[in-house]
């Protein structure tokens, strides 16, 4: 079973991380580059790695050319993001 997690995702950014809440979406901040892919294949690596699952858990379900994205995780994952976010500021 799978959740569906609604993103803002920042590409080319310094580094990877998870940068709070805007407009009642997860902010993340990838390095690489909005181009052929790179971005959302980052974004799913960087997922998989702080979530502790497998980047193959991890899918895009909506935005593919958008920075507004919607991406399902496994569900056993929540309590892993739970832990991540509750440590983030709102904005």
């Amino acid at each position: 079973m799978a959740i569906n997690i609604e993103l803002k995702v920042i590409p080319g950014s310094s580094r990877n991380e998870f940068a709070g809440f805007r407009d009642n979406r997860l902010c993340v901040r990838i390095a690489a580059p909005p181009e052929d892919g790179k971005a959302n294949d980052s974004l799913r690596s960087f997922l998989a790695k702080s979530l502790g699952c497998s980047k193959r858990d991890i899918a895009l379900v909506k935005g593919e050319k958008s920075r507004l994205k919607t991406i399902a995780i496994p569900e056993d994952c929540i309590d892993k993001l739970k832990e991540i976010t509750n440590s983030l500021p709102l904005k």
